[in-house]
């Protein structure tokens, strides 16, 4: 359908006026009765259905519509329609023979204060901001208003409206919250901003980037499982700081999620944790088995020690469901994270009541789980977790209070008449195997379990600590040194002679002994005085304790010792460097090395050569236990700006292949002979270049008379693209010259047999591990590197051991 129009009016008469109109419309679907359409090209509204009009005034109007096809209507009067999805709409005309519905946008802009359109629909705002009427926009790419619309419809439209202008406001204040935007509308506290009302219904893009945070988590009030071992949640806590007596570093939790019940398991390492969750499960199902209860389902985090072939082995073979917490979600696992919090807490707290050492937190989880099973309440029940499991209620008084001093009944040795028949020791727990206490005894110094003991539990020891950790090491040899006092007083009593005055006395009779010594043949000094052996016993428990001080202290020492030498602090830049005097010294170290190794030399800048930046590279060495031992400074090019063609050709160099080093392992295991490692000191340094290389000055040691020349390079430096091939045809064509033999497939590996010996060596950039037949070879290898390379050798931590079949 077609249809051309438009429209004028003229006054003939006081009364009577012309309409001219001429439509324009192309509506490719079919025609709805019900539809109007908006057309801007149509400058007031029409129509051809009378029955539209709520009102209707026949007026004496003279004007006519010209159809696409030629044809005319007569435009006969006017009135107001008004329809469920239509407003107030005023002075629509009504013409004769006209098929379609139009409004028209100029009279809309006129008795309305918005008309807004964009690709999915148009909207007609009041002046309050309110949509008042709404239409979509058609497959045929026109604007139409459905006029018979549900009430429902016609909501959508107005809060998609709403919407629009809540978040064009929202967006225009700089994103501020919607429920702030409303309050600031409805209160006008500002001039200039709409009415708005409502929630958007979608999402704004920014403030999910910008503002973003953690999904909540309802708090679930009633219970999820219906029996116990229903749901099994289990994490691994650690690693703790400080070892525990038995040396562990990790404690395994696991609760049962009907009951509470909690076990605990301490391990040295993670990888421990299937194996005792395999024993303690077992365990479990053993007590439970005349109940018939098995565990269902088991909830872990993604962790490693979860999260392998041997629990899913496992899981499958009991018909356990493993399932899984969300990734960095701990709250999905919130019953044991919390079971965890708890033992930790509470074990810190007796730690610190007692007194006791660090050393001691593993006595105190095991009490405060043991304790918590019997004395909390199951949320939601009047029962604790061990009666809700066990069923039948748990028996409290033989509980103590932890780190209590108590008096250990000595049953386990043989006593003298007089000898004290108990020992002192501290209170740390409960046996799980046997109607036992576990206590710490002070003499032996080891955790024991005994029924025969004495717990005095009355006495706070909250300022007076039970045991430290200097008296857990020293405990042993004060009671040694105590006792060696007491045996040997009796002797400390007679007093020291004095042997200073001591003369030979001949004897006389008719049998001559020679009972008087030379001096040489006396062993000591004759004028010391006469120890007891508790004299002796003190000197040697003086060494004790100093060797016990320094081992205990050894780390310590050796920072002490590094700390005068070496910086702790690495710079960023070589401004920061500059103001370090250690740095300043490694950085000395550094050209030292370029000067040794005839690196380069200062020429003038060049006009047509590309000049390569240096950079310096701080950083601090440190040994096996993470001590700094060493400032390492490294001048390195920056390699990045190298122009190929003009600063290098070829970078490629060989690398040692994997099979290499597993044959020439298969070599050493069968000839049994030891590897050795050689480290070859600013390897890249003696790498000789082929091509005209320049570096600028290095930063900090510029030189003062010529501050514009620039380094030619000879050999290669850290950073540059062909550095790595520079060393290893250097390297190569040394041990080729002294007659070894390169690989035909590993480049990288070297030969050299003699006539009942063998040497290999096998190449990896700087390090070289090499292994000889005979052990008089090794210094003719070694004189060999040391007469043309800097290097460094140490015994390689790998050597073969026989082994029987």
């Amino acid at each position: 359908m077609c249809l051309l129009s438009s429209c004028c009016f003229s006054h003939v008469e006081e009364n009577d006026s012309i309409a001219t109109c001429l439509v324009a419309l192309t509506a490719l679907s079919s025609r709805r009765a019900d539809t109007w359409y908006l057309d801007s090209g149509c400058s007031r509204h029409m129509t051809g259905d009378k029955n539209w009009f709520s009102s209707f005034y026949d007026e004496a109007i003279s004007g006519s519509v010209t159809f696409g096809d030629g044809k005319k209507a007569k435009v006969v009067g006017k009135g107001i329609v008004t329809a469920p999805g239509i407003p107030n709409l005023k002075n629509v005309l009504y013409v004769e023979g006209l098929q379609a519905n139009l409004i028209s946008v100029s009279q809309l802009s006129d008795d309305f204060e918005e008309v807004r359109f964009n690709k999915l629909r148009c909207l007609v705002l009041d002046g309050k901001g309110k949509s008042v009427m709404g239409g979509l926009r058609s497959k045929d790419h026109c604007y139409c208003v459905n006029a018979n619309d549900s009430v429902s419809s016609q909501i959508c439209l107005s809060s998609s409206s709403t919407d629009d202008t809540l978040n064009l406001w929202h967006r225009r204040l700089c994103h501020v919250n919607y429920q702030d935007l409303v309050k600031l509308s409805t209160k006008e506290g500002v001039r200039g901003l709409p009415k708005l009302s409502g929630k958007p219904t979608g999402m704004c893009e920014g403030c999910k980037l910008g503002k973003q945070t953690r999904s909540s988590h309802r708090v679930i009030n009633s219970m999820s499982t219906s029996q116990p071992l229903d749901l099994m949640h289990m994490d691994l806590v650690g690693p703790v700081q400080t070892k525990s007596l038995g040396g562990k570093k990790y404690m395994l939790v696991l609760v049962d999620d009907f009951s509470r019940f909690t076990w605990v398991k301490f391990l040295c390492e993670k990888s421990d944790a299937f194996d005792n969750f395999q024993n303690l499960s077992k365990m479990i199902l053993n007590e439970q088995y005349s109940s018939n209860k098995c565990i269902v389902r088991l909830r872990t985090d993604h962790g490693t020690e979860f999260e392998n072939a041997s629990f899913d082995e496992f899981c499958n073979d009991m018909g356990i469901k493993h399932e899984f917490s969300a990734p960095i979600t701990p709250q999905q696992n919130g019953v044991v994270e919390r079971k965890n919090r708890v033992l930790i807490e509470m074990g810190r707290v007796m730690l610190n009541s007692a007194g006791l050492a660090h050393t001691f937190w593993a006595e105190a989880i095991s009490n405060a789980c043991y304790t918590i099973n019997r004395v909390i309440f199951r949320s939601g029940t009047e029962k604790t977790p061990y009666e809700i499991l066990k069923g039948k209620k748990p028996n409290v008084s033989h509980l103590r209070v932890f780190g209590s001093p108590c008096y250990i009944y000595r049953d386990r040795e043989y006593l003298a008449k007089f000898d004290a028949k108990s020992d002192k020791g501290v209170f740390l727990g409960y046996s799980l195997n046997s109607r036992a206490y576990r206590v710490y005894n002070k003499r032996t110094c080891s955790v024991m379990e005994t029924i025969n003991v004495s717990i005095d539990d009355s006495i706070v020891l909250s300022h007076t600590p039970c045991i430290s950790f200097d008296q857990v090491l020293f405990e042993r040899e004060k009671d040694d040194n105590a006792a060696a006092e007491g045996q040997e007083d009796e002797e400390a009593s007679e007093g020291i002679d004095d042997t200073s005055a001591i003369q030979p006395v001949y004897r006389t009779g008719q049998q001559q002994v020679h009972k008087d010594h030379s001096s040489s043949d006396i062993i000591g000094d004759v004028n010391d005085g006469l120890k007891t052996k508790r004299q002796a016993k003190r000197v040697v428990s003086n060494l004790s304790i100093l060797s016990c001080f320094i081992a205990k202290h050894q780390e310590d020492i050796s920072i002490i010792t590094f700390y005068g030498f070496v910086s702790v602090i690495e710079p960023k830049n070589a401004k920061e460097a500059l103001c370090d005097v250690n740095w300043i010294n490694a950085m000395q170290d550094e050209l030292s090395q370029f000067a040794r190794n005839d690196v380069w030399f200062l020429v003038p800048r060049p006009d047509s050569s590309n000049v390569i930046g240096t950079k310096w590279i701080f950083k601090n060495k440190s040994d096996e236990k993470g001590q700094i031992t060493r400032n390492k400074a490294r001048l390195v090019a920056q390699g990045y700006s190298q122009v190929e063609g003009l600063d290098f050709d070829e970078t490629f160099a060989p690398v040692a292949r994997l099979e290499s080093v597993r044959l020439l392992f298969a070599i050493a295991c069968h000839l049994r002979f030891i590897l050795y490692q050689m480290d070859v000191k600013s390897a890249f340094l003696n790498g000789v270049l082929q091509e005209e290389v320049y570096v600028e000055q290095p930063a900090g040691f510029i030189d003062p008379i010529h501050p514009d020349h620039v380094y030619r390079l000879k050999k290669a430096l850290y950073g540059l693209k062909q550095a790595p091939r520079a060393w290893y045809e250097r390297l190569s064509s040394h041990l080729l010259d002294k007659g070894y033999v390169r690989g035909s497939i590993d480049k990288t590996l070297f030969v050299k047999r003699t006539s009942h010996h063998l040497i290999l060596a096998q190449v990896y950039v700087d390090d070289i591990v090499f292994g000889l037949t005979s052990d008089s070879l090794i210094e003719e290898f070694t004189n060999i590197m040391k007469n043309e390379f800097v290097w460094q050798i140490k015994l390689f931590s790998w050597s073969a051991s026989p082994t029987k079949e």
